[in-house]
């Protein structure tokens, strides 16, 4: 694993980079409502990202190709991911697919600015939802606050996974083992792998400079996840609702910095 520790000037970039996500959720905020569609929100969410002098970074993002050089997975074609109810991450936006009253959609954003990446995921309620799925949002936020607060210089990585396993399984939910939180810089996804799962004092030791993301994806039901025809869309294998909450953040001598906020 070689992990890049970030200077205080890389940091700094990455803060502008993070702020601009922030504040397209902030412009997003206002439409996620019932008759919206989600390609309503990318068509939003572009715009904003655009007008801020960065790049939606998942757009045209991840192809893969087989030894033949045959696409076996087409380049993301948006510039958010959505997931709506079981759907657990890069679900694609459509302007087939309405808001309906009582979705919980999870939306990621990045951007790219200046050559560097901002990263973070939200779980919206759509108008009134049941209290079951409240309560898996709330965990869900939860379980990402008390991942930040393992994120110590000199604690271990599987502190950050231990406490959100312990406290999303002691409410009855489960977490994603396969999807992981990562390193963040110039590309979107660098080394460590932050996982959401683990025993404390166990993986690498946490040092000031290091940049990466925390983003627990709670199961209402159990951790087990499929991917959809498309090759991208990730879904609850038992088709209960998932939620996920998500920060870009960078270790300093004072703890985590949060770097996808206002």
């Amino acid at each position: 694993m070689a992990v890049t520790l970030k200077s205080r000037k890389d940091i700094a970039i990455l803060r502008d980079a993070g702020r601009i996500v922030a504040e397209t959720y902030e412009a997003l905020l206002p439409h996620i409502v019932p008759g919206v569609t989600t390609g309503d929100l990318d068509h939003i969410a572009e715009d904003f990202i655009r007008k801020s002098n960065a790049l939606p970074m998942y757009k045209g993002y991840g192809a893969l190709r087989d030894r033949r050089g045959n696409i076996v997975r087409p380049p993301f074609p948006a510039s958010i991911c959505v997931a709506i109810n079981e759907v657990i991450c890069h679900g694609i936006p459509t302007s087939r697919r309405v808001l309906q009253e009582g979705d919980i959609i999870g939306v990621d954003i990045g951007t790219l600015y200046k050559g560097w990446v901002g990263d973070s995921c939200r779980t919206f309620t759509v108008g009134k939802v049941d209290p079951a799925s409240q309560r898996l949002v709330d965990v869900a936020r939860r379980s990402l606050e008390l991942g930040i607060e393992q994120a110590q210089p000199g604690h271990h990585l599987g502190d950050i996974g231990a406490a959100i396993q312990t406290y999303a399984e002691s409410q009855g939910f489960s977490t994603v083992r396969e999807l992981a939180g990562h390193g963040v810089g110039r590309a979107l996804w660098e080394d460590p792998s932050v996982l959401h799962f683990g025993k404390a004092g166990t993986g690498l030791r946490i040092e000031v400079g290091m940049v990466f993301t925390i983003e627990p994806m709670i199961n209402a039901g159990k951790p087990d996840i499929r991917t959809l025809d498309d090759q991208w869309t990730i879904v609850t294998a038992d088709g209960k609702r998932s939620a996920q909450f998500e920060h870009s953040m960078a270790i300093t001598e004072q703890g985590p910095e949060l770097l996808t906020v206002l």
